[in-house]
Parts: structure tokens; sequence; C-alpha cells
């Protein structure tokens, strides 16, 4: 096989296996046959090799007595999957030599079924290639028999509709998650509101979606509501990183209460302030509000920040009450002490539209939503493709001085309530 031959079907592979939840002695036959059926045309030379293989565990290799109960007993004309599409072979038998029965090859039932056709659609239809081009972009094997674009919508529908019910209800309670980055993405006149959660190792794992019309604080209390439902461990000190909107932050005080910290994206806040000024003082402003944000204490922030703040009264007066609302919050991780070392993650929303912008990748070519069912399918889809290429957060070390800190300030917030 030539190099360039190789790496196409090493491109193909990749481009079109999505992760699957498997276990068991299974595993590692289970796997290969399914990247097997990946691997179109070559999978012919592929599906040859595999059935060969396991035909050599019932009789040894060729010209050799093996075990002595079964015989290679010539072939038969068949036909298995190869990716989308049913192709013919010659499949090899086996006959017990003690029961003269045909031995049945696990293979050869494994690719000839074509129940797992649903998940390779899904694959296909979720990256885009079954957009009104599938069957011209569908690899094409002499062999072949054919297939129809409306089969393969049906499978998509039936496939992802699974998907979506156990992205759903996965169990949460497995996950030791210390911060959780809550934004939204709109589809239509509607917007999904999707939350992302950080464990204490440094993963980043979907935790759920909730659709709604506008980021509401009831939408958003029940959404974490849910969440807890499902194991999410919402008792301890947690770290919630948002745009700064109004509905999200007053679910997350409804359902946390003194248990979350919340810092506001220090991004949306500067363009915010900014946004009030005439176009030439901008860039000016800009500058001034980053380097307050890069001070490494919160001592030296809030003193460059209130400096700002006496400027902008000459100013603009609207900015002014843009820079005084949720101020504090942008500064969190300055009170945590933990900006140095974690201010690359944590003092933006990047993490979250970062999953936005492929979730975009995803949906962005579909033309027209027609219900609920279909956006919350390819949105759950989606985001089960993504997950497991997300990279651990920078400063992922850190995590565990950040929960301390988090104990500390929450603590101290306690007692002065108290007092």
């Amino acid at each position: 096989m030539s190099v360039k031959v190789h790496k196409k079907a090493q491109r193909i592979n990749v481009r079109n296996q999505r992760v699957t939840d498997m276990a068991g002695p299974e595993w590692d036959r289970e796997s290969r046959l399914s990247m097997i059926q990946m691997l179109i045309p070559l999978g012919l030379k592929a599906v040859e090799e595999e059935l060969q293989a396991e035909v050599r565990q019932w009789v040894g290799d060729r010209y050799t007595r093996g075990n002595g109960s079964c015989k290679r007993w010539g072939q038969n004309p068949g036909s298995v999957y190869l990716g989308d599409q049913k192709v013919r072979i010659n499949v090899p038998r086996v006959r017990n030599l003690n029961s003269q029965e045909e031995v049945r090859l696990h293979s050869y039932d494994r690719l000839q079924d074509p129940s797992h056709l649903d998940d390779i659609a899904l694959s296909r239809v979720i990256n885009g290639i079954s957009q009104g081009k599938y069957e011209r972009a569908a690899e094409h094997v002499p062999e072949t028999f054919g297939i129809k674009k409306s089969s393969i919508s049906k499978k998509f529908i039936r496939a992802s509709g699974k998907l979506l019910q156990e992205f759903l209800t996965r169990d949460l309670s497995i996950h030791d998650i210390v911060a959780v980055f809550i934004d939204g993405k709109c589809f239509a006149e509607n917007e999904m509101v999707i939350a992302l959660g950080v464990s204490i190792t440094g993963e980043k794992i979907v935790l759920g979606f909730i659709e709604t019309s506008t980021e509401n604080h009831k939408v958003c209390r029940d959404f974490l509501n849910g969440l807890k439902e499902r194991g999410l461990n919402l008792d301890q000190e947690m770290l919630f990183i948002i745009d700064g909107g109004k509905g999200i932050y007053k679910g997350i005080r409804d359902v946390m209460g003194d248990n979350a910290l919340i810092a506001r994206c220090q991004w949306h806040k500067r363009e915010n302030v900014v946004e009030y000024l005439a176009k030439e003082r901008r860039a000016e402003y800009r500058r001034k509000l980053q380097a307050a944000y890069n001070q490494t204490s919160y001592e030296l922030a809030k003193k460059a920040m209130d400096k700002i703040r006496n400027e902008l009264k000459l100013i603009n007066q609207s900015a002014v009450n843009s820079l005084d609302e949720g101020l504090e919050e942008t500064l969190t991780l300055h009170r945590l002490g933990m900006v140095e070392k974690l201010g690359r993650s944590f003092k933006t929303t990047n993490c979250i539209e970062n999953v936005n912008k492929q979730l975009e990748v995803y949906t962005g070519r579909v033309s027209r939503w027609q219900n609920s069912d279909q956006r919350q399918r390819w949105v759950a889809t989606a985001l089960i493709e993504i997950e497991p290429r997300l990279r651990l957060v920078m400063g992922c070390k850190y995590l565990k001085e950040l929960r301390k800190a988090m104990k500390h300030i929450i603590s101290n917030q306690k007692e002065e309530k108290a007092a």
C-alpha cells in the first residue's frame, strides 16, 4: 500500500469515527470492526483479512493440523456493510468435524448487521457531508448496491434522538466540578443556554443545555436545578464564569446562594464600557481597562479602575454606570489571588465561546430549523462530537488551590453576614 493511500485512509478514519462508550472483552474486536467499516475502498481488503484471521483461530494456518476439530470448507458469496454501502464479498466457511455443522463467523455477522448504520450515517451527516450532497460525496466501491438519501435522513434522526436522550440524562455525579461556564447560543429566534463544567483535574465536560427564548432567571434556575438532579454537586463552592447576563446571574444566586463565586467576563465588560465612548477614544480606554485587569493584585487593579472611573466621569456618565455595574465580579480572580495562575482560562468566557464556535461548524449548514426536537437533536449530537476534543484548561494544576481560595473567601463572607 502506498504512503499516499495509507495517509488518505487515516484521514477518512479520523474524519468519520465518533466517540462511543465501549467496554468489556469485545472491545478490541468491536473497535477494529468499526474502524474497518470506515475504510472505503480499502475496507474490502481489511474485511478479507479480518475474516481470515477468525478462520485461523478455528482451524490454524493453512497446511497445518490446527486443533483437529474444525476444517476449512470452501467459500460462499455474501455481502457486508462498509461505511454506508453494502458490498459483495466471498465468505470463507468453517465446518466443525465433530458436529458436522458450520461454524458461524462473528466477524461476518457483525459486518453484515446494518443496525450500526445509524451511527455511521450520524457521523456523515453531522460533518455536513450529507447536506443535500450525500450520494455525490459518498465513497464509491465498484461492488456497491447503492444507497438513498432518504434512508440516511431517517437513520440520522433515530441515532441523534438516541444521543439526545443519553446526553440529557447522563450521570454528572462522577465529575468533581470546580468551575462552570454558562453562555447562550442563538438558533434563529431561540437560544440554547449551555453549561460547560471544569473538573478539579482540568477536563472540560459539557454538563447540558436548555432551550429558551431569553436568558431569564427562572429558566436558568430550572436549568441548574436539573443539573443538580442529575448529580452535579452544587452544595460545594463553585466558580461561575458568565458574560454578564442578569438572568443567568440571578438564576445562579437563586440555586447556589453564597456557595457561588461569580466571575464576569473582563472582555465583555471592557467592550460594554468603550461602546459608550466616541470612536476616537475607544482604543485609548481599551488599553487602560486592559492594563487595569492585568494588575496582579486586587488592590492594584481596583486602584487602576478607580482612576479610570474618575476620568470617565468627565467624558460620559453612561460609561461610568456601565463600568460600575458588576465591576467587583470582573475582579473575582484578583480577590481569590488566582489571576496570574488561572487568568488565561477564567478571566473571560473564551472556553465556552470556543465550544459555541465549534458548534457552529456542525449546525451552521442547517438553513432552516423546523422545530425544537430538531434543534436539540443537532445540538446534543454536535456537543457529544466536540467534547472529547476539548483540551484541559490552562493552569489546571492550580485548580485545587482555587478551591481552597474559594472556601476561604466564602467562609469570610458568611462570617461577615452573621456578624
